[in-house]
């Protein structure tokens, strides 16, 4: 046990993570050169479509190297390497946090040509938090572009480290590579072993498996778990046989058992999804383990309903929706009914890439269409006569009469750029009601250094568009990072959209009351631009609290139109009475204003109409 070193890689998005994920398993010999390929522990299409990571992946490799002036004590010269690859985007924090629970050490990663950004002062801080040994790394010193003093001095800044205890890497030419195991080994402590302890096992993901039910991934804190055991999940009390224990190379292979300190899987085949949970403790049945600390609960950023185009797919869209959470444990989601869009799920993310990637998995992996509403943060209302409710969604949200206090939720953003982008940012924050704190500088003056702006900001201003408008004020400069900080009073109104005479749940947005008229005008104007025309002309109206239990209501406070298509229906005739061309006009007219009353007048929302929305230019 010695020998084994469990460590992970956390970094800004898009540092280089996986790519040097990819060199240490090439050097050490896990993956053959015949079957390596670039970001290989990225297992979904959509990861090396959109190049970033999505889920963490744990890899188990082995490396013969004898260390001199070690401080542990090392009999011989094998080694297993437990590495978990992380994501790098803000909305996926809550998987690093996991991977960080099942490791000694982290290897902080920082692009030399970027430096350091504000993920990677998250991802110290959560590494520092759990007590794991931070080993600084920069990476790309290959490039022509690469700063390497400079982001030396602002790793030393953050972190307190020691200019010669920082590794230099390349994770596309492999120079480093080598220095960066043998540190590994040196400074990343062996796991803690307790003879004669029970087994206790964590779960830090979990996957599930058509033909073997739920696989759980886990860290073997005490004893030693192996195929034929009884064990029990200490949270929900579930009993079930080993089947089968394993690690992953990084495709699974089988073992005979885990000992304390290695990290695998294990098969129990269970198929009742919700009797296995992500953060559950795996001990021995009949014996007094107790449950080791798990996760805490992870709080949603924001709220979307998401609705099977076709009605009959909602038991579907609900297996669906159960895997994902399996995989996925910041997933949050709960039965909801609308009167236009029919059964579906209210769902809680961590961010709109969260959103959008679920979303996306569920139409590639499970088949089917999907309707998402525009997303919202959750607000808490105070009624009138006391009550005291949270809502999720605009349809939730109570008539004005009814409300004596609102109050939304806030964040703590820090964002970090290059100093000649202050202005420019300082507007575009204070644009969005965000609040300055104070600034930090780091790295050195004279190479030029960086600022810390540390703000607070209405957390709905933050989850639309405005990551986006922060990228494009700083040239792509500048990173966020952003944590929830409480909640503050709000003066709020519910916005409905009706397209052509009749409201279109899905569009309903939530809008500051002083900002609601050109909120509204903003909106309308967005749709104008993206809807289709068709054959009769479409009004589009903005109405500020619109009931439709009362047929109505609200307030018109923007509209537009969409002009009708003109079938020129007089091209075939050829002289004769003016009559006979308005005839056929008024026939034209008859039959528009048929198609309204048969109800064939209704507009097919497009998806590019919810996105269109969200941008605030």
């Amino acid at each position: 046990m010695n020998n084994i070193r469990n460590f992970c890689i956390v970094a800004h998005i898009d540092h280089g993570k996986s790519t040097l994920s990819d060199r240490l398993l090439e050097f050490t010999g896990t993956v053959s050169k015949r079957e390596m390929k670039e970001q290989i522990l990225d297992q979904m299409d959509l990861e090396r479509e959109r190049g970033i990571t999505i889920k963490l992946q744990p890899v188990r490799m082995d490396y013969s190297f004898k260390i001199q002036n070690s401080k542990f004590e090392i009999p011989d010269s094998k080694f297993i390497l437990n590495l978990i690859d992380t994501p790098g985007h803000v909305d996926f924090t809550y998987e690093v946090s996991r991977s960080l629970a099942a490791c000694e050490g982290a290897v902080l990663l920082v692009d030399a040509t970027q430096g350091v950004q504000a993920q990677t002062i998250a991802n110290l801080y959560l590494a520092l938090e759990q007590g794991l040994t931070i080993i600084p790394v920069i990476n790309k010193i290959d490039l022509a572009g690469a700063e390497i003093e400079k982001t030396k001095e602002e790793i030393i800044r953050i972190t307190g480290c020691k200019k010669e205890e920082i590794v230099e890497v390349s994770g596309k030419t492999g120079q480093g590579v080598e220095d960066l195991l043998q540190v590994v080994i040196d400074r990343v402590p062996a796991p803690k072993i307790e003879d004669k302890k029970p087994l206790r096992a964590l779960i830090f993901d979990s996957n599930y498996d058509e033909y073997r039910g739920v696989v759980a991934y886990i860290r073997v804190v005490d004893g030693r778990i192996a195929p034929g055991m009884d064990v029990k999940m200490l949270g929900t009390g579930r009993v079930s046989e080993v089947l089968e224990t394993g690690y992953f190379k990084p495709k699974m292979q089988k073992s005979n058992n885990l000992e304390t300190g290695e990290i695998g899987y294990v098969v129990t085949g269970v198929k009742n999804i919700s009797k296995l949970r992500v953060g559950d403790t795996i001990a021995e049945n009949k014996t007094d383990a107790i449950a080791l600390p798990g996760y805490k609960n992870v709080r949603p950023m924001v709220y979307a309903g998401i609705f099977p185009k076709d009605g009959s797919n909602y038991a579907e869209l609900r297996e669906a929706m159960d895997k994902l959470k399996l995989s996925d444990a910041s997933l949050d989601f709960e039965p909801e009914r609308s009167e236009a869009l029919g059964v579906g799920f209210r769902a809680g993310f961590l961010g709109l890439l969260h959103l959008e990637i679920i979303t996306e998995r569920i139409k590639r992996e499970f088949d089917i269409d999907l309707m998402v509403t525009a997303p919202s943060v959750a607000y808490e209302v105070h009624k009138t006569n006391g009550e005291k409710i949270i809502i999720k969604s605009p349809q939730e949200l109570p008539d004005p009469s009814q409300r004596a206090e609102v109050l939304e939720p806030w964040v703590t953003a820090d964002i970090v750029a290059p100093k000649e982008f202050m202005g420019n940012i300082m507007q575009l924050v204070a644009a969005r009601r965000g609040e300055y704190k104070n600034t930090e500088y780091i790295g050195d003056e004279k190479l030029g250094g960086r600022v810390i702006l540390h703000y607070e900001m209405p957390l709905a201003s933050v989850v639309t568009d405005f990551y986006d408008k922060l990228k494009s004020t700083s040239s792509g400069y500048a990173s966020l990072n952003y944590e929830l900080a409480g909640q503050r009073k709000a003066e709020i109104d519910r916005l409905d959209i009706l397209v052509a005479e009749s409201p279109v749940e899905a569009l309903s947005t939530i809008v500051y009351h002083d900002t609601a008229y050109s909120d509204a005008r903003r909106v309308v104007d967005k749709l104008k631009d993206v809807l289709p025309r068709q054959m009769f002309e479409v009004k589009i109206q903005a109405i500020l609290n619109y009931r439709t239990e009362m047929k109505g209501g609200g307030k018109i406070v923007a509209s537009n139109r969409i002009p009708p298509m003109k079938k020129d229906v007089t091209a075939k005739l050829y002289g004769g009475d003016v009559t006979r061309k308005r005839k056929l006009l008024e026939k034209q007219k008859k039959g528009k204003r048929k198609m309204k009353e048969m109800g064939v007048g209704r507009v097919d929302i497009p998806p590019e109409a919810f996105t269109a929305i969200l941008k605030k230019d």
